[in-house]
């Protein structure tokens, strides 16, 4: 008999239900389905009709959404791609950041808020979210372009800038007194009461960059050891179980210590494991580990901030509001696009820029939040960030649509279809292949490029027959296009992305990815387009080459079975 009272099934339960209902509708309309996550928290919270989850329950469970998306933030933290454009994603962040912060508190003094809650809330305003920008850049086939990475440069600037200010904004507020003259740091409290003599502003920064000293120099010489060490032991075990929870251990249990013995943030300890665990060559396969939970986790901790938006804010306060918008989408694009053109970037990069900034997201929240607890933000600010995410983040999927459509006007070479030669950021935009070659007919069609589908593309390149790879990965991607291949840069589920590869017109398809699920999918969309096409795909078990067969596929090849069938005839060789 299930017990009745189970505030914490009900709350997880009910959050990831609605949560997934909401996000497949938004993703059905062609907005992030983070928008879904945060109307499926207003639902479930105090402050509309029907089933409430416990509010204090899922902030403990959004905590861990911070931890994991911190540490997730860490892993594929690249000083590299930073470096490769820091010399306008550095000094540019910086002043958006500034101009940012001044237009919200410009707008918090005109409402009447203290100046700190004033920074505070234009500090949120100015960071974008990275889950918003980097789907939004790889849908349009921008990541790696030299756009995108500007873009994604400038944002891991914020990220950083944002992870001080967590740090900081906590010492700032005991210092201030906005806490009720005790701190929420417990080294903190026991230093004043053994000293004579209140700390002040001075001694509490000394203490937190001591703190913080002392963090970083733990992680970095003892961490950095013991983490790689420990991961590259349990992967040894070939225990994937293992290696699983080895992560998840590393993220939390670093973000935990640093909380509990060096008073830093649980969202800065993350931060630290994952960009130690960065520099591991098993970091690639840590991330995919914990993908599943570090994704359920961050679920719900956007449903727990949707948690705590009042709508009736919306007709009590829609001038602000509305303000609040406008420096998002509106501010922050001017800020951005006046100052990548004060590099003398050009005017489609300012503009792809100018429209990644304009949301906000997940730090945004981490702060709103923040400066409610310590007391610095009013809680009408809390629910003006939140209005203005909800509102820039279903908007930004028009910006991009904008921005592409102006950009497509004025500079017609970077049609798929142009006969001229586009440069490097054009051509992984489009989808278009290096060059003036022509798109392949009556062709063969490759779906990723990775161990497989090379050796298949490598074999048809060799006897001369017609041929497009379509691959979403960088690495494989810059391989197919060395090796002279017409190449299409994308998802090969989008439709979209069949079309710019000739799906109507082609001979076969080979669908090379190992991921049998989206290999269905691009096998529908395929034989929706062409029903004389020819399809083969790779299988791992006897039920996924059944459901594949049953999609539409001719021919389903088992590497198990071919690895058998391939060691059987090298045995009867030599038998013979």
């Amino acid at each position: 008999m299930v017990p009745h009272d189970t505030p914490l099934i009900s709350t997880i339960v009910g959050a990831l239900v609605l949560a997934f209902l909401l996000g497949a509708l938004a993703n059905r309309l062609k907005l992030p389905p983070l928008v879904g996550y945060l109307i499926a928290g207003i639902f479930v919270g105090p402050h509309t009709p029907g089933f409430v989850a416990d509010e204090s329950l899922a902030r403990e469970l959004s905590e861990i959404g911070v931890i994991l998306l911190m540490f997730g933030v860490g892993l594929h933290f690249s000083l590299k791609d930073l470096v490769s454009v820091r010399a306008i994603a550095v000094p540019g962040a910086i002043a958006q950041i500034g101009g940012a912060t001044l237009l919200g508190l410009g707008l918090a003094t005109l409402l009447g808020w203290t100046l700190g809650g004033g920074l505070l809330f234009g500090l949120a305003l100015s960071v974008a979210s990275t889950v918003v920008l980097i789907k939004a850049l790889q849908e349009r086939h921008m990541l790696q372009s030299e756009r995108g990475r500007i873009a994604v440069g400038w944002l891991i600037v914020e990220d950083l800038a944002m992870v001080l200010a967590l740090v900081l904004v906590p010492a700032l507020a005991t210092a201030a007194g906005s806490s009720g003259g005790h701190s929420a740091d417990p080294i903190v409290n026991a230093l004043e009461s053994a000293l004579p003599f209140e700390l002040g502003l001075p001694g509490i920064l000394a203490l937190t960059v001591v703190k913080i000293g002392l963090f970083v120099g733990v992680m970095l010489v003892v961490g950095r050891r013991l983490i790689p060490l420990a991961l590259h032991y349990t992967a040894h075990t070939g225990s994937r179980e293992l290696f699983r929870l080895a992560v998840l251990a590393i993220a939390l249990g670093v973000a935990a210590g640093a909380a509990y013995l060096f008073g830093v943030s649980l969202a800065l300890g993350a931060f630290f494991a994952g960009m130690i665990l960065s520099e591991s060559e098993l970091s690639h396969r840590a991330a995919e580990e914990t993908l599943p939970l570090r994704d359920a986790f961050a679920v719900l901790f956007f449903v727990s901030v949707g948690m705590l938006f009042d709508p009736t804010i919306l007709f009590r306060d829609p001038l602000p509001i509305l303000a609040t918008v406008l420096i998002i989408v509106i501010g922050k694009s001017v800020l951005a696009f006046g100052i990548v053109r004060l590099f003398r970037m050009p005017v489609g990069t300012a503009i792809i820029v100018a429209v990644s900034l304009a949301q906000v997201g997940e730090f945004s929240f981490i702060l709103a939040e923040l400066g409610v607890s310590l007391g610095i933000l009013p809680e009408a600010g809390r629910d003006f960030i939140l209005a203005g995410a909800i509102v820039s983040i279903i908007l930004n999927p028009l910006a991009f649509w904008a921005a592409e459509h102006l950009l497509a006007r004025d500079a017609p070479a970077a049609k798929p279809e142009a006969t001229s030669q586009p440069d490097s950021s054009v051509t992984q935009a489009t989808g278009a292949a290096p060059g003036d070659m022509p798109r392949p007919t009556d062709h063969t069609i490759v779906v990723g490029y990775g161990r497989v589908g090379s050796v298949i593309a490598g074999r048809f390149l060799r006897l001369g027959l017609p041929l497009v790879v379509i691959e979403d990965g960088e690495e494989p991607a810059n391989a197919a296009r060395k090796a002279g291949i017409y190449l299409v840069e994308g998802n090969a589920v989008d439709p979209d992305i069949l079309q710019r590869a000739g799906i109507a017109s082609a001979r076969n398809l080979h669908v090379a990815i190992p991921n049998s699920f989206e290999a269905g999918q691009v096998i529908e969309q395929a034989r929706r387009a062409n029903g004389a096409l020819v399809i083969a795909v790779r299988a791992h078990s006897e039920e996924e080459a059944d459901y594949l067969k049953g999609l539409g596929a001719d021919h389903v090849i088992m590497g198990e079975r071919e690895i058998a069938l391939g060691m059987l005839a090298r045995f009867e060789g030599e038998a013979d």
